[in-house]
């Protein structure tokens, strides 16, 4: 017996889509010191890849941004370890974002992290 996708889920352009909506490749980092540390080259379905990042050092540059946002956000109080519950918090945040701006959420995303970083500072 043969399984029948959804009509989302057949896809007729190919690679891989986060949450089967945003694609991975017109992502674009602007700031080339954070090419290494903002992890979009391997895309993924959904940001819940249960691999260990913090084995070794310098392993979790290696997990996917998006799962990177997830697991930041299931650190305190009540939504501790709920991985499930963040991993849909940031699906609707991103549709608010896609809504809004028309963009895609994962280009904002990596645009926040750069302007959220250190700046050198010529004086």
């Amino acid at each position: 017996m043969a399984a029948v996708l959804p009509a989302e889920a057949r896809s007729e352009t190919p690679g891989v889509r986060l949450f089967n909506k945003w694609s991975f490749e017109e992502v674009e980092i602007k700031d080339i010191s954070l090419t290494d540390y903002l992890q979009i080259r391997n895309p993924v379905y959904v940001p819940h890849t249960a691999g260990r990042y913090a084995a070794r050092k310098f392993r979790k540059a290696q997990c996917p941004i998006v799962e990177r946002l997830t697991n930041s956000m299931m650190m305190q109080g009540r939504n501790n370890g709920k991985k499930i519950k963040a991993v849909r918090i940031v699906q609707h945040a991103f549709e608010i974002i896609n809504l809004l701006t028309d963009q895609n959420p994962i280009q904002v995303l990596v645009d926040a992290i750069i302007n959220t970083g250190p700046r050198e500072d010529a004086t």
